[in-house]
């Protein structure tokens, strides 16, 4: 899914959300089309569309019922996603299952411009947790032309949340998930000093690249392509 070489920018901002950092995604992707006329209408899969254009918004549990048809009670019936999934065994958490059909029979379809929202607590460790629905986050990730661009949100700040997120992912490593995060202790201690409410953002370079020179291939982009010796 990702090359292991890659160029992104991150950064945050002190005092504010990841509403702001969707704002300021949009603000910028209108600067590019601004800037670079010349490529602020992309054609991709039959679909055509421009850069400067106001980006939709869909939570993740509601991409599966907007791009597949699913009803609000199968997108959060989990043993129904287990099914869909081809899944055997212990029943996975819901978040993490939307998330895995999302990746499999979603993700590649999203070829207009598009922030996925509220992504469950599950898959999203450093996230800080909706006020109006503790089962999801305030987090977002912008896809266009079936790839992740952008991936921001509204930074944890409770180290005892944060703590048990931890814990959690400790879990799930030992259960075999490989992208499991590590217990932080030094990063629990700094949250307890303070943390003002903040918000990230990383922006893939290279992707964002490819969508604007019309390439499909990131080997094309990248500073430092893998190549094959010559003698092969």
């Amino acid at each position: 899914r990702h090359n292991p070489e890659f160029t992104m920018i991150e950064f945050y901002q002190a005092y504010a959300t990841y509403q702001d950092m969707m704002k300021l995604t949009e603000d910028f992707f209108k600067s590019l089309a601004e800037k670079f006329p010349q490529y602020a209408v992309v054609e991709c899969q039959g679909e055509t569309f421009s850069l400067s254009d106001p980006i939709l918004k869909l939570s993740l549990q509601q991409t599966l019922c907007h791009f597949d048809g699913l009803s609000q009670e199968e997108s959060q019936d989990p043993e129904f996603l287990m099914k869909k999934l081809d899944h055997s065994g212990s029943v996975k958490p819901l978040g993490v299952l939307q998330l895995e059909y999302f990746e499999k029979f979603i993700e590649h379809r999203m070829i207009r411009p598009i922030f996925v929202t509220d992504y469950p607590v599950e898959v999203s460790p450093l996230a800080r947790r909706s006020d109006t629905n503790p089962a999801v986050t305030e987090r977002f990730e912008l896809f266009i032309a079936g790839r992740e661009i952008a991936n921001g949100f509204s930074e944890l700040n409770d180290p005892v949340d944060q703590a048990a997120r931890f814990a959690s992912q400790v879990e799930a490593k030992d259960r075999g998930d490989d992208e499991a995060m590590f217990f932080d202790k030094d990063y629990i201690e700094a949250l307890e000093y303070g943390l003002p409410p903040t918000a990230g953002q990383g922006i893939g370079i290279d992707r964002l690249v490819m969508l604007l020179t019309r390439v499909s291939s990131i080997k094309d982009v990248i500073l430092f392509p893998t190549m094959k010796p010559k003698d092969l």
